[in-house]
């Protein structure tokens, strides 16, 4: 296996200066720095972790949590960053922490308290969440995902305009009847964010003379879970809704599956309407509202790089997010 000191007698210079050139621990011209990166690329050297960080400082490690893996919208995140990570010649370690788990405290006392990284990014922590103080105390850049957060760069979308767009929606197509499926139980990942899309819902149908006929209906952020929700809001033919707003898109695709099998069909019968984007949403036709978790997390890491880089970074930076009609919402009949 090649060393340094082979990369060095290849490319003509002394080891101290092609560890420099491979490690950025000082001044190299451009020309050496290339002469000895296609000396260690002919060679197949790559230099370890642990030598880039003794000559720089830095880990070009960047720690990710999520409080789950096995949802659409934490998945597109994760890719969002990974794929941007890796061209500026950083490596991701992820970090689940899920709300529930036993093992949760030692994520943030045992393993993130090494700081074997340059800097963290944080998906859906609420903004009474205990371990913000001990991201803090970290002293590392942190950008946070979701929820607007004191003292730490945020970006996210504005959820109480969303819940009211997509209930304006159904008002401007004469919906009456809309019932608001989706509301989480506290612990959930995303309840600040299911909370802020009920308020826009309430806001859309207080604002058509219709706050008495709000119904919103409990439901974890599944298909699974919003198909048995729908299928229990939608079996009393009498206090059927016309239309169903739902917390996330696999939700409202839950809905549209029970619908069609008690023989209710959408959009004549029923319109249902999503938040996310999600993958399936062109399939199952859903109108949604698109706010594109894997560019998410692109730029959280360009914000955070530039904050390793010294860089100020914004205190809040909102996503924008579209409205994309389909066919799950028409007027009713």
């Amino acid at each position: 296996m090649s060393g340094i000191a082979d990369v060095a007698r290849l490319a003509g210079v002394s080891k101290s200066t092609a560890s420099r050139a491979l490690t950025g621990g000082g001044y190299v011209s451009d020309a050496t720095r290339r002469r000895v990166q296609d000396a260690a690329g002919s060679l197949g050297y790559v230099p370890t972790t642990s030598a880039v960080s003794l000559a720089t400082g830095r880990t070009n490690t960047v720690a990710l949590i999520v409080p789950r893996v096995n949802r659409w919208y934490f998945g597109s995140i994760i890719e969002g960053v990974e794929r941007t990570l890796i061209p500026r010649g950083y490596d991701l370690t992820l970090y689940v922490a899920e709300p529930d788990s036993r093992d949760r405290a030692s994520l943030y006392t045992h393993f993130l308290a090494r700081k074997r990284f340059d800097g963290v990014i944080a998906v859906a922590l609420e903004p009474d969440d205990a371990d913000i103080a001990r991201l803090l105390s970290f002293g590392k850049p942190t950008v946070c995902i979701g929820n607007e957060l004191a003292e730490i760069a945020t970006l996210g979308i504005d959820n109480t305009a969303i819940g009211r767009m997509i209930t304006q929606h159904l008002l401007a197509l004469g919906h009456r009847a809309i019932a608001f499926l989706g509301a989480t139980p506290e612990d959930e990942p995303t309840a600040h964010d299911v909370i802020d899309r009920i308020a826009g819902y309430r806001q859309a149908m207080s604002g058509a003379g219709l706050s008495d006929r709000t119904r919103i209906h409990e439901s974890t952020l599944t298909i699974t879970d919003g198909y048995a929700a729908a299928a229990a809001l939608l079996a009393d033919v009498e206090s059927r809704p016309t239309a169903i707003v739902a917390a996330c898109d696999e939700i409202a695709i839950g809905a549209i599956v029970a619908a069609r099998r008690l023989g209710i069909a959408v959009p004549s019968q029923l319109s249902v309407v999503g938040v996310d984007g999600h993958d399936y949403a062109e399939m199952f036709a859903l109108t949604t509202v698109e706010q594109r978790p894997a560019a998410q997390g692109e730029q959280a890491v360009d914000i955070l790089l530039g904050m390793v880089d010294n860089a100020d970074a914004p205190a809040r930076s909102t996503i924008p997010v579209q409205l994309v009609v389909r066919a799950s919402t028409a007027a009713p009949r």
